[in-house]
């Protein structure tokens, strides 16, 4: 069998998106595998921030797996990684993996890590072999979003502030998620969302400046899907009341929503920041989705009870 890695070409993200769905959907045991993820977009629009970041692994000049790298700053990611059914336990996997590590090295990423199902051991044992470490459960959470249709500052959204705005914007983010973990940076998330129309991003602020903020991808072709409003990532500022601006981010995520006409409000947060998640099922919320995360090196990052964030790392 002649295996190649080379990079995902954008008339192929089609064909890849049909291989992810069919191995994850085959993976839990999906009646109908290919359903899996309904009309939520994850791959397009991680292809869209970095082609050169998003590999492919062909035999003999088909197209059988994909996954991507992602790039936050000081922290990076990857997936998803899929194969098609027909060629798993072949080793694959790892080239695909590989792949990945290389282009976060190059990136000079400080904390690497990864979401994958917290009841599989081989998922876990394959992770294991560079260097990764299970570490604790995300919860992907979800709740309705009441149908009051509020209004929200013009400075509250991204995308309507002026190119200069948007600039300070996006420095302002850095230096918020600076203060939790050092180099972290969303920036190419915000722009993302902003170039692709996927949502928009979120902004809180006070009388010291940025509170918080939240990028929020919404309805079909993002990585929501239909009715949903999701919260790609979330953050507050550190400090004394951080659990008070988290309370007001939220609020914000929900109003936005309703705005959008979406009928819920999905977001993860890792259990090892207790604070945000016991707010959160006060708040209402349920989990849907359980996950673990893994880390190389084993760093909690900014995994910790002190940090008020939303993300799922998937």
């Amino acid at each position: 069998m002649n295996v190649s890695i080379r990079l995902l070409q954008e008339n192929e993200l089609a064909i890849a998106d049909h291989i992810f769905r069919l191995a994850f959907g085959t993976f839990i045991g999906l009646p109908q595998p290919t359903d899996f993820g309904g009309d939520a977009n994850y791959l397009q629009p991680r292809w869209q921030i970095d082609p050169t970041a998003a590999f492919a692994a062909e035999v003999n000049g088909k197209l059988i797996g994909s996954n991507i790298a992602i790039n936050w700053g000081s922290v990076g990611m990857f997936g998803p990684l899929s194969i098609h059914p027909d060629f798993w336990n072949q080793g694959i996997a790892q080239s695909l993996i590989q792949a990945a590590l290389d282009q976060l090295t190059q990136w000079g990423i400080q904390q690497a890590g990864l979401f994958t199902f917290p009841n599989s051991p081989k998922h876990h044992a394959l992770y294991q072999k560079f260097g990764f470490y299970p570490r604790c459960l995300t919860f992907i959470m979800a709740k309705p979003i009441p149908a009051a249709q509020p209004t929200l500052p013009e400075t509250t959204k991204y995308s309507t502030l002026n190119q200069q705005q948007q600039a300070d914007g996006l420095k302002a983010c850095l230096q918020l998620t600076d203060e939790l973990y050092s180099g972290l940076d969303l920036s190419r998330e915000i722009v993302a969302v902003q170039v692709q129309n996927l949502g928009d991003t979120l902004l809180l602020w006070d009388d010291a400046g940025l509170a918080g903020f939240a990028i929020c991808h919404c309805g079909a072709s993002s990585e929501a899907g239909s009715g949903v409003c999701y919260v790609k990532f979330g953050a507050v500022r550190p400090g004394k009341q951080a659990g008070e601006r988290f309370e007001q981010l939220l609020d914000l995520c929900e109003k936005y929503g309703a705005i959008q006409q979406m009928q819920r409000l999905v977001a993860g947060v890792n259990t090892s920041r207790d604070a945000a998640y016991t707010q959160m099922v006060a708040r209402q919320f349920r989990t849907e989705i359980i996950g673990v995360v893994m880390h190389r090196p084993n760093n909690p990052a900014y995994n910790r009870p002190d940090a008020f964030v939303l993300d799922d790392w998937r």
